[in-house]
């Protein structure tokens, strides 16, 4: 997924073979350049993703590891009271193959990190 925040619109981009091989190894908040999906001149950064199963990428996890964290706020957990606490599956800060979804930002020049 592709979110463009000068415009507010997001479009889904399938990427295959050696493009997709290429995002390997990449950990969130690294810049990607955008000819590997197809947006040649665009820098993206990547912002998540979840893997097959559904869990998603949290950034304070790192590693290609999966595991079951006690959360108390999001990525991977939205409480429904105050304090509420949950013990929920989520992935580690780096793609690996088990990743079937990666959502991404445009950069634009001049933005920081």
């Amino acid at each position: 997924m592709i979110s463009d925040p000068s415009t507010g619109k997001a479009q889904q981009v399938t990427v295959s073979g050696p493009q997709a091989n290429a995002l390997i190894g990449l950990r969130i908040g690294d810049e990607v350049d955008g000819s590997i999906v197809g947006m040649p001149g665009v820098k993206l950064v990547i912002r998540g993703g979840s893997d097959r199963s559904g869990a998603p990428m949290r950034p304070d996890l790192p590693g290609p590891v999966k595991r079951r964290l006690l959360l108390s706020q999001g990525p991977g957990f939205r409480p429904t009271k105050k304090g509420l606490r949950k013990r929920k599956l989520v992935r580690g800060n780096t793609i690996t193959e088990d990743i079937v979804q990666i959502n991404m930002v445009i950069k634009r020049e001049g933005e920081g990190g």
